[in-house]
């Protein structure tokens, strides 16, 4: 279910939503981030390090969190704070290293961390929890007025 609060250009106030931790459901997510950033007005490079960034929260839930015959949900939750953008992933089970250990594995957490401006990772008896931290540009400010001097 999805519940989006837009104040104005620029904010994102709150959605919530939640899919099965399922790789099929990888691409409905990242498809669903890309529109809900729409009101920040991000340029195309900084929407694609945000939805690197939450992919591959995602996909680590997806991987780690669940058991092979077992049911499991990854939540998205994302909001602005000021000129931040924060996106928490979430899923509610126990970690464990994936069945088949590929050479990409272990990627993840250093390059949501690149992507990212802070990447904190809390994980408990109920789950793991991943809060993305992205700095975004006042419309007001910084961007509109540099795409003011490149149009000169």
């Amino acid at each position: 279910m999805e519940y989006p609060v837009r104040p104005g250009p620029g904010h994102i106030e709150f959605v919530h939503r939640s899919w099965p931790a399922d790789s099929e459901q990888l691409a409905v997510i990242r498809r669903e981030l890309g529109g809900w950033l729409a009101p920040l007005a991000l340029t195309e490079e900084e929407t694609a390090d945000v939805v690197l960034a939450v992919d591959e929260a995602a996909a680590n839930a997806v991987r780690h969190a669940y058991g092979p015959d077992e049911a499991g949900v990854v939540e998205l939750t994302l909001w602005t704070e000021s000129e931040t953008l924060c996106i928490e992933v979430v899923d509610h089970g126990s970690w464990r290293p994936p069945a088949d250990r590929s050479r990409e594995s272990g990627r993840g957490i250093p390059l949501m961390s690149h992507m990212s401006e802070s990447v904190l990772i809390h994980f408990d008896d109920r789950g793991s929890r991943v809060l993305l931290r992205h700095r975004i540009p006042s419309l007001e400010g910084g961007r509109s007025s540099e795409r003011g001097s490149e149009e000169a």
